[in-house]
Order: C-alpha cells, then sequence, then structure tokens
C-alpha cells in the first residue's frame, strides 16, 4: 500500500510545472518564516529540495543572510544515516547522492542532532496525525528516531496530504507540516 501510494504521489509531483512549484512553495515559505517556532529557532536543519519537491534552495538562502545557522544533511549511502554539516554558504553545494545538492567535501562541517532546535523535514506524503511517506530509504526516520530536543516541521503541497498513511514502528510522526494552503498542528 505504501508503495503504490508513493508511487502516485511522486507521479502527481513530478507533473506540476516549475511554475507551480516555485508559486505553492513561496507560500509555504511565507507561512514557515511566520512560525514562532522558526522565529526561535538558531539552528535549523533544511533538506535540499529536487525532483518537485517543496522547493527550499530560496528558504535556504534567505536564511543564510540571517542570524540563524543552517544545517543540510550529506546522505551516507553505506549505513543510510545522514551527515549534518553547516551550510556558509549557497555556493558550497555541489551535487551528491541521488543528484542532490549536499556540500563539498572540503566546505563540510559536521555536526551533532542536538545542536538542531527546527528540522525541516521531506516527504512524498503525509496525513493530518504527521505521519509521512519518505521516499523508502529511511534516511529521515534514522535521524528523527535520534533527535530529541528538535521540533519536525514537514513540508507538503496539499495534494501530499491524504487520509491515513500505514505506520510502522520505526516511523515517526512531525510536529507540524506545512502546505500552500495551511498549517496542520498533529498533536
Amino acid at each position: 500500500m505504501k508503495t503504490l501510494l508513493r508511487k502516485e504521489l511522486i507521479e502527481i509531483r513530478k507533473s506540476l510545472s516549475k511554475k507551480d512549484v516555485l508559486e505553492k512553495s513561496n507560500k509555504i515559505k511565507k507561512q514557515l518564516f511566520d512560525l514562532i517556532e522558526f522565529k526561535k529557532a538558531s539552528t535549523i536543519l533544511f533538506y535540499v529540495s529536487y525532483d518537485n519537491e517543496v522547493n527550499t534552495h530560496q528558504m535556504i538562502k534567505d536564511t543564510l543572510s540571517s542570524e540563524k545557522n543552517v544545517i543540510v544533511p550529506i546522505s551516507k549511502k553505506e549505513d543510510r544515516t545522514l551527515i549534518l554539516s553547516k551550510l556558509e554558504k549557497w555556493e558550497d553545494l555541489e551535487i551528491g547522492s541521488y543528484g542532490i545538492l549536499e556540500p563539498r567535501a572540503d566546505r563540510v562541517k559536521e555536526i551533532s542532532i542536538n545542536e538542531v532546535d527546527l528540522i525541516i523535514v521531506p516527504g512524498v506524503g503525509f496525513d493530518e496525525s504527521g505521519h509521512r511517506i519518505g521516499h523508502g530509504k529511511g534516511y529521515y526516520d534514522n535521524l528523527l528516531k535520534k533527535s530529541k530536543n528538535s521540533m519536525h516541521i514537514g513540508l507538503a503541497f496539499e495534494f501530499q496530504i491524504v487520509k491515513k498513511i500505514p505506520i510502522e514502528s520505526h516511523d515517526l510522526p512531525v510536529n507540524k507540516i506545512i502546505t500552500e494552503n495551511r498549517i496542520i498542528n498533529c498533536f
């Protein structure tokens, strides 16, 4: 069921025009930046969007020009974990694993998950309880399990919010989801 739902949602996402993705992403960005949790956070982990996901590129660039610390993930394929690295400037990124932008090897500044106040979580789909479907590799499930002190906020287009996502024991819900239309408080 998860596999079929993942496939359907990715197909819909891929069919969006670049213009649509950017317009919806800008609405999501405004809501995120207006959140009290975002304003209070000093260290924020962003996923670096690709493949028509909610676009985080402008969010990252705008946050880099603020007082906040921007952290981005590096995929470690061997054990499906994420290394967290402080990002100093957008130009320090290059194409890495899975075709996703990651810090260049000479620009990696590793930090602990315990230093992160807010994690911006990608997802293929979410339900209103905060459960998510990712790409099925477990990177974010592994990361969220280790993050005891941070708030988890999922970014999604409205069509990615589904009635119910089948959950497994290792799945962890996010605290909030932001779409172009609303903010969902998950518990």
